[in-house]
């Protein structure tokens, strides 16, 4: 029930000429001089297009009715769910995609939990064979203390997932050199984190961020750390293509809210990234005129 419901929903999959692998993103991203505000501005994805460049995740809410508002809120068209976590077996029990229409989003599953290459290849595999699709997030958890990925691994899962036709999305390091290695094998994104998962910190090197956007010829995605809504906007504003995130809306006093939040900063981002912001100056350059001043 859950496969034909996925798949009436989400279409076959695309091919890799549909995916856009392959296409342009880093020198040819949004900036001063680029095209005008005015055109449309997706994010491509896989081959199809989102206008929300925030993804959100659907883990530590209090429960399904939460979870499905603060989605709504966020305007969030893709949505990630951990295959460990979700029920895709038992179609007479309460299941997480009873709250995420279809119709309306993109289910990324993801591998959360898998400390192994072959646990991930496996995880991505359940999920395809139940239905889900060919979408994917590759997370190969390396330290159980700081939740960093183990790059080795997360470059064979994703090595092998690609192989085997998915539209791979790592999560991985911040490291410049693992993020091309992942977009040379054919990922069809690459998702450093910003920090640690849910631990709220923000951007901690947005130096490696900006040499990952300079050599990226696919999306770059933050994914991981962001804690409030000015973290969000600055990762858009530095040229990223989007960001995901979950314990920064779940985790919030108000998710919802946060969830509302978060859009707009999104979207703030991003405009102001393609407006192209004014050159940093030590000294001050005056607003008005000096001719015509009066004696």
């Amino acid at each position: 029930m859950i496969r034909d419901l996925i798949l009436r929903a989400q279409g076959a999959r695309p091919s890799a000429s549909e995916r856009g692998e392959g296409a342009p993103s880093g020198s040819a991203r949004w900036g001063r001089g680029a095209a005008p505000l005015s055109v449309e501005d997706p994010l491509v994805l896989g081959g199809r297009s989102y206008r929300s460049r925030l993804i959100v995740g659907t883990g530590k809410y209090k429960d399904f009715e939460e979870t499905r508002r603060a989605i709504d809120a966020s305007g969030a068209e893709i949505v990630t769910v951990a295959v460990r976590r979700v029920n895709i077996t038992d179609p007479g029990k309460e299941n997480l995609l009873d709250h995420v229409p279809l119709d309306r989003f993109t289910i990324l599953p993801n591998t959360a939990g898998c400390t192994t290459a072959q646990e991930a290849i496996r995880t991505a595999m359940l999920a395809r064979e139940a239905g889900v699709g060919d979408l994917v997030k590759v997370e190969v958890i390396g330290d159980e203390k700081t939740l960093f990925p183990d790059v080795p691994a997360t470059l064979e899962a994703s090595r092998v997932l690609v192989e085997e036709g998915f539209v791979v999305l790592p999560y991985v390091m911040d490291d410049p050199v693992a993020c091309r290695r992942l977009e040379d094998m054919g990922c069809a994104a690459v998702m450093p984190l910003a920090a640690p998962i849910g631990s709220g910190l923000g951007i901690r090197n947005p130096y490696n961020l900006k040499i990952i956007l300079e050599q990226s010829r696919v999306p770059v995605i933050v994914d991981a750390g962001v804690g409030c809504a000015s973290d969000a906007a600055r990762a858009l504003e530095l040229g990223c293509d989007a960001v995901l995130m979950n314990t920064a809306i779940a985790g919030a006093d108000d998710p919802v809210g946060m969830a509302t939040a978060m859009r707009l900063a999104v979207e703030a981002g991003r405009l102001s990234f393609r407006s192209g912001r004014i050159a940093r100056k030590l000294y001050a350059t005056a607003s008005s005129p000096i001719e015509g001043m009066l004696d």
